[in-house]
């Protein structure tokens, strides 16, 4: 393999690599967004510097269904994040993500620093309830439930779509060869060219279980502010870096 060969490798392992080379297009991905209010110290601990929290204390739950993912292919999501400012201006901060496939893994924590791991999550309808459930090393972890399309959004989507091109934040660490830190970044993203097919309010519940190496719990629910239900097309482009802790 020729130094031009390897320079022009999109991911590892080189002789089979993870994931090809972005920008990534998602059709029909399916969204489950519980939002809620926490416990404020717990949310400061999530939340790194300078980034500052919503003045309710306001976090979201959400689940993800991708059946179609360009590079990715078939894959469900679910994790965490909270509503933030970054030099005032409103973002969305990633805190955790389980998903059940390996190349978005990998591409989402080298890329652009997504907190992502491995688990078991799946959004499905269940009679007259959306229900989203995790489960992490077999163990049930969350459970989320919404009404099923109560409130359309059919005469809004033009502001459901404005909400989705929000500034988006992770937090993106990577270790040197000797362990120490080699990229330790705030990483901001705009998701590009969205289509939403749909998207619903309703009623919705939350439930969270301790759990060691799958802390959703962490983040303790307060208070259920809403649940919005949606389906989109979009493309994930590349990021920019926000702040650099290493500089």
């Amino acid at each position: 393999m020729t130094r031009d060969e390897i320079l022009s490798t999109t991911s590892m392992p080189a002789f089979s690599p993870s994931y090809p080379r972005g920008p990534y297009r998602f059709r029909q991905r399916e969204y489950l967004i519980i939002t809620y209010e926490t416990d404020p110290a717990a949310l400061r601990r999530a939340l790194p510097e300078p980034l500052e929290p919503h003045p309710d204390n306001l976090v979201f739950y959400e689940w993800m269904k991708m059946p179609d993912s360009s590079g990715f292919g078939d894959y469900e999501e679910s994790g965490s994040g909270a509503y933030a400012f970054h030099d005032g201006e409103p973002c969305n901060f990633s805190i955790q993500m389980y998903l059940d496939d390996e190349p978005p893994i990998t591409a989402g924590r080298e890329i652009w620093g997504f907190p992502k791991k491995w688990g078991q999550p799946q959004l499905k309808l269940m009679k007259d309830t959306l229900t989203g459930t995790l489960f992490y090393d077999e163990e049930r972890v969350a459970m989320g439930t919404m009404t099923y399309k109560h409130e359309s959004l059919e005469h809004d989507l033009g502001s459901v779509r404005e909400g989705l091109r929000k500034l988006n934040v992770n937090l993106k660490l990577l270790p040197d060869v000797d362990g120490r830190p080699k990229v330790a970044q705030l990483v901001g993203y705009r998701l590009e060219d969205i289509t939403v097919h749909g998207a619903w309010n309703g009623e919705g519940r939350l439930d969270l279980i301790p759990h060691v190496n799958c802390r959703v719990a962490d983040l303790p629910v307060r208070r259920i502010v809403g649940a919005r239900h949606m389906v989109v097309d979009f493309t994930l482009p590349y990021g920019t870096v926000l702040h650099d802790y290493l500089a």
